[in-house]
């Protein structure tokens, strides 16, 4: 059933799979690519078959490149997952979580330099560890630990002082950076399987919603309910708690300076290790953020379906209204046979209605326009024209990504923070399309009670520099 069935064992089991899984592994692992448009995944794969074409003959491979991107994500392959994201119209690709596993097994088949295994020794040690002291209810058990612990603390810290230190030779370092840099790549693998199953309960929401029948208030306590459910079970706890100590600011610095100086160390640098691995932990936080959007756009969608329901009964009423008026415009033309029916009953005018003769104003003639002829006199042609083409267009895609890398590491900044780090180029320009961005961003806040002063320069008439200054209320760009 499992061959037949599961997409990384139909991956192996491919006559292709020597091609599908390089590429994939090229473009999506490697340099750790969540989603990729269907156009430029296309031309790289079309690079790749022009490739193999002229070392296998130009009939290896015949379809194009997009007939294979269709048949890796269709229902009987499941290789890759296409969809439209949220504001665009042009389908894009990602991995399936089979496929980054079918993936990761192939890349452990490599041969390795050694096996080790005293790192992973050391590992399982601590883990049942820390699995009985977490789990020791005796506060003397938990005690007499604690002191164990110190004293062999104290008995270091002594060692230490007399100039007795213990320190990994070589073959101990090669073997922890091995099994952290193979737990690294794990790590990265495990979001697209926590994205798939945030994803898979997204998708069930909205088929109820489409299906539901019943009232909105049952509806809206099921959807809840599951999705405490999910926050609150194994996967979601061990997420959120994950998610809090990478947003930390002060682990997040202690993790960069701890791998710079791993990396630096002689045996690890002689294994040539992966340059990404600098900021993996940025990756990660990247990885994270796609599970978080998916968890968003549930809100958002179950903020569009009371929006929804809103709108029909907004619309219930007015047909409502429309029959009411329908029924007494009826009535107006059978008055007379109405008023001798003994089911019709009137009603008195609430106030009565008073016109004054005098309210009414008197006529005013409107006044005459006097146009008075002016001969047209000739300008000065002496006009430099240039200034019509000196215009200067900012580039807000730049702007944006000077935004979004600021905020890779801060979960939020200010206007005048990123002006700081990057100054104006283009002056008052420049200026407007940092706070048309802010408008455009859902997550960015203007705080009014708050005044920023930012200034740049300008050139003058006589070439000179000119500072120009302004205040303006405190715009902050907040992560997503």
């Amino acid at each position: 059933m499992q061959r037949r069935q599961h997409p990384a064992w139909r991956l192996l089991a491919a006559d292709s799979a020597p091609l599908v899984a390089s590429f994939l592994h090229r473009v999506f692992v490697v340099p750790n690519v969540r989603m990729m448009a269907q156009s430029n995944l296309a031309e790289a794969l079309e690079d790749t078959l022009y490739g193999l074409r002229e070392q296998l003959g130009s009939k290896a491979f015949p379809k194009s490149a997009q007939e294979y991107l269709n048949d890796w994500a269709a229902n009987d392959k499941g290789w890759l997952r296409k969809f439209y994201p949220v504001g665009s119209d042009e389908p894009h690709f990602d991995l399936t979580p089979p496929t980054e596993r079918a993936l990761a097994w192939l890349g452990s088949l490599s041969d390795r330099s050694f096996v080790g295994t005293e790192s992973r020794l050391l590992t399982l040690f601590d883990l049942l560890k820390q699995m009985s002291d977490g789990s020791e209810t005796n506060p003397q058990a938990r005690l007499a630990e604690l002191h164990k612990q110190r004293d062999a603390i104290d008995a270091e810290i002594a060692r230490v002082v007399e100039g007795d230190m213990t320190l990994l030779d070589d073959t101990a370092l090669k073997d922890r950076f091995q099994q952290f840099t193979g737990l690294a790549r794990e790590l990265l693998a495990d979001f697209r399987e926590v994205e798939h199953n945030f994803r898979a309960l997204d998708r069930s929401v909205r088929e109820r919603i489409a299906l539901w029948n019943g009232t909105k208030g049952t509806l809206l306590q099921e959807i809840m309910g599951e999705r405490d459910a999910i926050a609150e079970s194994d996967q979601g706890k061990s997420f959120r708690a994950f998610w809090d100590f990478l947003m930390s600011q002060s682990r997040q610095e202690e993790f960069t300076a701890l791998m710079a100086r791993v990396l630096d160390l002689p045996p690890v640098s002689a294994l040539g290790p992966d340059a990404r691995l600098k900021r993996v932990h940025y990756d990660w936080l990247e990885a994270g953020e796609y599970a978080q959007r998916t968890v968003a756009q549930l809100s958002q969608q179950l903020r569009r379906f009371l929006d929804d329901q809103a709108w029909l009964e907004n619309r219930r009423i007015m047909d409502i209204l429309r029959s009411i008026e329908g029924k007494t415009l009826a009535l107006r033309d059978a008055a007379p046979a109405v008023l001798r029916s003994p089911d019709f009953m009137q009603i008195d005018e609430i106030g009565a209605g008073v016109d004054l003769p005098l309210e009414r104003p008197l006529y005013q003639s409107p006044p005459q326009t006097v146009l008075t002829r002016v001969a047209l006199q000739l300008g000065d042609a002496d006009v430099d024209a240039a200034v019509l083409f000196s215009q200067v267009r900012v580039d807000k895609a730049a702007l944006s990504a000077h935004i979004r890398q600021s905020l890779q590491t801060r979960v939020q900044v200010t206007l005048t923070e990123l002006l700081h780090s990057r100054p104006l180029q283009q002056g008052l320009g420049e200026l407007v399309a940092y706070l048309q961005l802010a408008s455009e961003s859902p997550g960015s806040v203007v705080d009014e009670s708050t005044q920023d002063a930012v200034a740049w320069a300008v050139s003058d008439e006589a070439g000179g520099w000119v500072t120009r200054r302004a205040r303006l209320p405190r715009v902050i760009f907040v992560r997503s």
